[in-house]
């Protein structure tokens, strides 16, 4: 920790320390002390606007896509239809919600035995919203596009009445008492819940109490986490679309490993009051499904400042789905794109950005520790968990290993204070570096786990769009867990075809602009309709 004292030096300070020092943590152990409970946030707040203000667009407009097909025969393929085309038959009384509805709670039922998705099934509370859906419809009180569409939501997000858990045993049978405001929204909105998703244990990789979320596309690994449950539920087609959650890859993971999209936005745009907090200036909800208009009509409806949560801020939504991108500047990092984890898929995908008459331009950050930054999130975690912490609560947990919560927890008691705002400084630092980026270019290509861009970004609170580019293959199952010797991953012979996504990160606040981008890209990839088999 670069301390280093003279033996008078510690003489003194250890003499001293009672009488100075002792006395700041009456809080949590002195007679006054004071519990700080889940509501109640730290006085700094982190505004990435306040540094870049440019992408912020002035106004509201949203442009949906053109075209409706006919109503498939089959519920898979009913199931299995985005957003956009669930809402029109909706919207034209070809189908119901109470017939989409029981197709997706029968799909749970048969198939989420295979992925372990689902925590809480929500059949009661989603046919009694489907119902009023259909009578709303009928009497021409249509909501818009997310009436009467079956979705789930990552057990962090508070639901009245109905287990909400973080996927961690002491949580099990945590109830809440009122709805969280993106569950608010989505029902404002005429949605209809029918299941609590997956989490791994307090949002880390994809192990919870019921065991590990798996991966659609192969069943002998992981789904990738945290926001595990979302990916793989999407991708299996058991809900319409879901709510995940990212404080440093926990979006993107998931929606690269079970090839879903997944948008992620900027920090401040969606309010998280009645979300579980894991770091108060890094966590984000935000929408996963199987396209990317579908993330945006999702993202249209949940954004928006709530009074409980201090981060959350106005902000406006332009996308226009039939709009050229002709005009845009796409940066991206030339090593990047020939280093691991970049695949043939990330760099056709530069490509096929050039084939669409879009600008491509090299940028560059400078070569920074930005892990370093992580001490933010290990020091706000280990704070928002103090309790259980302190209580050895954590030890019940089903994931003990070194790389799991209960033993970050603990060594994070020891980071430095000194050491926690220098890391806040240099994340000032880093958020002006992004700021210059961003001036350059009107959005960036990247692939999507490279680390140095999960820790900026998400530090920055810009926001991104993970999608299906193509596809890859695989030997060894794929885990987000340190490697275990005694439990060597499952390897295939021949390898596996599995999806493989690309990352667009764009400008604060401007997210109409990478989901532009997407959807062009998605219609020019023409790989987002192919299915998991078995699901």
């Amino acid at each position: 920790m670069q301390v280093t004292m003279r033996p008078q030096d510690r003489e003194t300070a250890a003499a001293a320390w009672s009488r100075s020092l002792a006395p700041l943590f009456e809080r949590r152990t002195g007679p006054r002390r004071v519990p700080l409970g889940d509501d109640v946030a730290p006085a700094m707040v982190w505004t990435p606007s306040s540094i870049d203000r440019r992408g912020a667009p002035a106004r509201d407009r949203f442009v949906r896509s053109a075209g409706i097909a006919p109503l498939p025969a089959n519920d898979a393929d009913i199931a299995h239809a985005p957003v956009t085309q669930l809402s029109r038959w909706i919207e034209r009384k070809q189908l119901t919600s109470d017939r989409l509805t029981r197709i997706y709670l029968q799909r749970i039922e048969t198939l989420d035995p295979k992925i372990r998705a689902v925590i809480t099934p929500t059949g009661e509370l989603a046919l009694k919203q489907a119902a009023q859906a259909d009578a709303e419809i009928a009497a021409g009180r249509y909501r818009g596009p997310l009436h009467g569409i079956p979705y789930g939501v990552k057990d962090l997000l508070d639901t009245a009445g109905i287990a909400t858990t973080y996927g961690a045993e002491p949580f099990r049978n945590r109830v809440p008492a009122a709805d969280s405001a993106v569950v608010k929204r989505l029902t404002d909105a005429g949605a209809v819940l029918v299941a609590k998703l997956s989490l791994g244990a307090l949002a880390l990789n994809d192990i919870w109490f019921g065991g590990q979320t798996m991966n659609p596309w192969v069943l002998e690994e992981g789904s990738s986490g945290s926001s595990a449950g979302p990916g793989a539920a999407a991708a299996a087609a058991l809900v319409a679309f879901s709510i995940g959650s990212e404080t440093g890859g926990s979006i993107i993971g998931p929606s690269m490993r079970c090839g879903v999209t997944g948008l992620r936005p900027t920090f401040g745009r969606v309010p998280r009051t009645g979300a579980m907090t894991l770091c108060w200036s890094l966590d984000k909800l935000g929408p996963m499904t199987r396209s990317v208009e579908d993330a945006l009509l999702v993202l249209a409806a949940i954004s928006g400042p709530d009074a409980g949560d201090v981060g959350s801020v106005p902000c406006a939504l332009d996308f226009d789905a039939t709009a050229p991108v002709k005009d845009l500047t796409v940066g991206y990092f030339p090593a990047w794109m020939d280093q691991a984890p970049a695949t043939d898929v990330d760099r056709a995908a530069l490509k096929t950005l050039q084939s669409l008459g879009v600008a491509t331009k090299a940028v560059s950050l400078p070569d920074w520790p930005y892990g370093s930054m992580q001490t933010v999130l290990f020091a706000e975690a280990a704070a928002a968990f103090e309790e259980l912490t302190l209580s050895n609560g954590v030890d019940q947990l089903k994931a003990q290993v070194p790389d799991a919560w209960p033993n970050f927890f603990r060594m994070s008691r020891f980071l430095s204070a000194v050491d926690y705002v220098q890391a806040d400084r240099l994340r000032r630092r880093v958020a002006g570096e992004m700021a210059r980026v961003m001036g350059e270019v009107d959005l960036l290509l990247v692939p999507s786990l490279r680390d140095e861009m999960l820790t900026v970004s998400n530090h920055t609170g810009h926001p991104s769009l993970t999608l299906r580019a193509g596809f890859i293959t695989v030997d060894t199952a794929r885990s987000d867990w340190a490697p275990d010797p005694k439990h060597p991953p499952v390897t295939f012979d021949p390898p596996r075809r599995v999806p493989h996504g690309v990352t667009l990160v764009g400008r604060l606040f401007d997210e109409g602009t990478i989901g532009r981008v997407g959807v062009a890209l998605e219609r020019a990839f023409d790989v987002v309709k192919e299915r998991p088999a078995g699901f």
